[in-house]
């Protein structure tokens, strides 16, 4: 039992300094590359063909559930999370990762280019939304 325990810590250690690498080689990621790596992590995998609109959209409603969960009961969180532990840092990290991830990939499967709705919806909400009385910082 002691050696499963060291085997798991070992295979724990690894998984964390494989994130912590990718976290300092990829700085600037592009939707588009997300896109790409996401269509081949399932095309290798035989998965596409369960990737249809509606199963996707499912997913990220679960993620979404799963993100919610970690702010629950905390109450409000103050900007920058100050008093939340690595842990507790990651295990965001990961979730905002699997809404974002089920999010480009539904995007994808429906033909639509997320980075340019996001952007016309950046344009759209500020006509919508005129600056009156700019406060300053």
């Amino acid at each position: 039992m002691h050696e499963g325990k060291t085997i798991t810590k070992r295979k724990e250690k690894m998984e964390k300094s494989s994130y912590e690498c990718v976290k300092k080689a990829y700085k600037d990621v592009s939707l588009q590359e997300l896109r790409d790596r996401l269509a081949d992590f399932a095309e290798v995998r035989g998965w596409k063909q369960y990737h249809s609109p509606r199963n996707l959209l499912l997913a990220l409603v679960g993620e979404v559930g799963e993100l919610s969960e970690i702010f629950q009961w905390r109450g409000e969180v103050a900007r920058g999370l100050p008093n939340w532990s690595s842990d507790d840092k990651e295990h965001l990290e990961e979730e905002l990762s699997d809404v974002l991830l089920y999010l480009i990939q539904l995007a994808d499967v429906c033909g639509l280019d997320l980075g340019q709705a996001a952007l016309a919806k950046i344009v759209k909400n500020a006509r919508k939304y005129p600056v009156i009385n700019p406060k300053s910082s």
